[in-house]
This record gives C-alpha cells, sequence and structure tokens, in this order.
C-alpha cells in the first residue's frame, strides 16, 4: 500500500468516528460584532458572528512568503499527485494552514519553530534551506524525521513538528474538493424505502395486503404523490 492509501485510509476510519481536527475556536478576548461581510454569500453556513471572524482571519497573514515556500514543499512530499488525484497544493492544502494556525493559535509556535528547526537542520546537511535542496535531499531529510526508529539517529524536535504538519496537511487535503472526492465520500444519501421488514411484520403478526404492495411500496415511483381512491 502507498503513501497516499494509507491516507486514504486512515481518513476513511476518521470519517466514521469524527474529523481529525477541531476548529473554529472561540476568540472570547476579540468579540465579533454583528453583521458582517461574508454573512451575504449564501450558503456559506456560519453565523454572522463566524463569518465576521472568518473574515477577520483570512485578512490576516502568519507566515511569510518563505515559509510558505517551504510549507508547499513538504505538503506535496506528504501527499504528491498522481494519477487518481492532485496534490496537496493544487488542493490548496497551504492555504489551510495559513488560516487554520489564525484560528486555532496553538498551532503557531510548533509549526513556526518546526520550520526553523527544519532549515537549520537542512543548512547543517546540504549548505541551503530546505525550499532550496534537491527533491532527493529533501526527501532524506523528511525519511529520518518522519522514521526516526527505521533511520536511527536523534531527531525528536523534527519528529513532532512532522507529526503535526502531517495532520494538519492530511486533514486540509481530505476536506478539501478533490480530496473529498478522491476517497468517494458522499455524506447523507437518501435511500429508498421498501417497507418494514418481512421479519419484524412476523414478528408482530402483521403483513402488508397486495394491494399495499402492488402500489405503495414501488422505488421507482418515490417521487409522486399518492393518489388514494375512495
Amino acid at each position: 500500500m502507498n503513501r497516499r492509501e494509507s491516507l486514504r485510509t486512515l481518513v476513511m476510519g476518521t470519517f466514521a468516528s469524527g474529523i481529525l481536527l477541531n476548529s473554529c475556536v472561540t476568540d472570547k478576548e476579540s468579540p465579533i460584532e454583528e453583521g458582517g461581510i461574508i454573512e451575504e454569500i449564501e450558503g456559506y453556513g456560519r453565523t454572522p458572528e463566524e463569518a465576521d471572524r472568518d473574515a477577520r482571519l483570512y485578512s490576516e497573514t502568519f507566515f511569510s512568503e518563505e515559509e510558505m515556500k517551504t510549507l508547499s514543499v513538504l505538503s506535496n512530499i506528504i501527499i504528491p499527485g498522481d494519477d487518481e488525484s492532485v496534490s496537496a497544493t493544487e488542493a490548496e492544502v497551504p492555504d489551510f494552514l495559513e488560516f487554520i494556525v489564525k484560528d486555532i493559535p496553538s498551532h503557531q509556535l510548533p509549526l513556526r519553530g518546526g520550520l526553523m528547526w527544519l532549515n537549520r537542520e537542512s543548512n547543517n546537511r546540504y549548505g541551503s534551506d530546505f525550499d532550496e535542496c534537491a527533491k532527493e535531499e529533501q526527501l532524506l531529510l523528511v525519511d529520518d524525521i518522519a522514521n526516526p526508529n527505521q533511520f536511527g539517529g536523534n531527531f525528536s524536535q523534527g519528529t513532532l513538528f512532522f507529526n503535526r504538519i502531517k495532520n494538519l496537511v492530511v486533514t486540509g487535503y481530505f476536506t478539501s474538493k478533490p480530496g473529498i472526492e478522491y476517497i468517494g465520500y458522499l455524506g447523507n444519501q437518501p435511500n429508498v424505502w421498501d417497507g418494514v421488514p418481512e421479519h419484524v411484520l412476523e414478528k408482530h403478526g402483521l403483513a402488508y395486503d397486495e394491494k399495499t404492495l402492488a402500489v405503495s411500496l414501488k422505488s421507482e415511483e418515490r417521487n409522486e404523490i399518492m393518489k388514494w381512491d375512495n
């Protein structure tokens, strides 16, 4: 099983028990006034207060341009594009990361500190920042922090950072439109009512009469309004 399929399996299990990440933390120190600039978007699914908060977060910038470049490289290493779906950057995962660190500020210090550690380690090894290294060098470094038990070495800080960024990238990807399409998640779908199961009817000594079966339980006519005779 390749990396993408492993992540897909992980996410499908996660959808059954809840999403990987809880966001939209209430900002108690900065209450949002009623009304807002996003509330007019039809179907946005936010209260006016939530929409205003989102608008404010989108208007702010946390990561520098250089940090965003590094996050883009890491995102594509974690979820590269293939014949079945797009890469993490094509799914706009770096933009998700920029938003989520403002939505959940507890991510800010670990991610910024992790990026600094990554560039320092990259410079010590290869003489350049991580995003400027050759692809092979980037993958070697990521292998060390992603699989410390397999490759040895003391990379505890790098491993903590990678585990966090991996979880965020996976969350951002599989909650994006292409990510949801890739795993085939359909959400709640209407089903077809074909009556009370026969074993339940038998338990209670009941049964459908032939007219009901012939007229009322036709799934192909389920969208038609029933017309009862006298």
